[in-house]
């Protein structure tokens, strides 16, 4: 099943979990509980710690992460185990969302969108090159279910001071690739 955020972040194609990671929790839950889905395939946006990456490319994740910036600077800990990876190996073989190669990209989850372009290169430093508010949940709750998952984004924007109105000024665009992109790979298992 796919599953979006929702609001500004709604596909026809796609259920809508809320934005977040307690309304993506809740609300990707009820729909497992009541919908019953065989892998979860989850479609958004999300801002790149990498100033060098491209933007508006679409990459494929099933690892995510809960790094909060105050953890970069000395300011907090925590017990939690804060890093998931969800494999894709249970997937049945018809699937139209096995990934399509094998690549890390891990995706940092907060309810906060970071705009600190210093505290951005720690997070590459430590492998992490993007951030998107619900994905670490989505892969929570697959775990927890046991149900595979993987995540489709588009990079809208770089963390810099600014990063709003770039996610802003791309996100239509980001969108468009989005829906373009699933649709093709939907047919492609036709």
């Amino acid at each position: 099943m796919i599953y979006c955020a929702g609001k500004i972040e709604n596909f026809a194609f796609a259920k809508s979990i809320g934005i977040g990671l307690v309304e993506s929790a809740i609300h990707l839950t009820r729909s497992i509980l009541h919908d019953k889905p065989d892998e979860i395939v989850f479609v958004g946006s999300c801002g790149s710690y990498s100033s060098s990456s491209p933007l508006l490319e679409i990459f494929e994740s099933h690892s995510a992460c809960n790094i909060e910036l105050s953890f970069l600077q000395g300011q907090s800990y925590t017990p939690l185990d804060n890093f998931i990876n969800v494999s894709h190996e249970t997937s049945q073989k018809d699937s139209a969302f096995l990934p399509l190669k094998n690549t890390q990209n891990t995706v940092n989850s907060s309810n906060y969108i970071s705009t600190d372009s210093k505290l951005a290169e720690q997070m590459v430093k430590l492998g992490i090159l993007y951030e998107n508010m619900e994905f670490f949940t989505v892969l929570q709750v697959a775990k927890t279910f046991q149900i595979p998952a993987i995540g489709i984004f588009c990079a809208t924007n770089h963390i810099h001071r600014d990063a709003q109105k770039e996610f802003l000024q791309n996100h239509k665009s980001a969108m468009q690739k989005l829906e373009s992109y699933i649709h093709a790979r939907l047919k492609s298992q036709q």
